[in-house]
């Protein structure tokens, strides 16, 4: 679990910096996917980004460790990322629930 606390985290560090309290939506999107999208169609969504090799190789090891928590610590993470982004003003959740159902 240690794992998704980091990731909050980061997330709300970006999310809510006092400098910009604006949510990129592509962020926003890539975070819920990175919850709910299987591998393949996750990974060809990491090449829109141009990405170094090694940098989408290492966040694919890192979503096979969250794809082995359980549908209900997801759903713990998703319910935080959803109050982050709420917080931070984000507006565009039909976006992300295209991903959770």
């Amino acid at each position: 679990m240690r794992l998704s606390l980091t990731v909050l985290l980061v997330t709300l560090a970006l999310c809510c910096y006092e400098a910009n309290a604006v949510v990129c939506p592509s962020f926003a999107v890539d975070n819920a996917a990175f919850l709910w999208v299987p591998d393949l169609l996750y990974r060809a969504r990491l090449q829109t980004y141009s990405a170094p090799r090694e940098a989408v190789e290492a966040k694919m090891q890192v979503k096979q460790c969250v794809n082995g928590f359980s549908t209900g610590n997801k759903l713990q993470i998703w319910k935080a990322l959803v109050k982050i982004l709420l917080k931070c003003g984000y507006e565009d959740f039909q976006k992300l629930l295209s991903f959770v159902f």
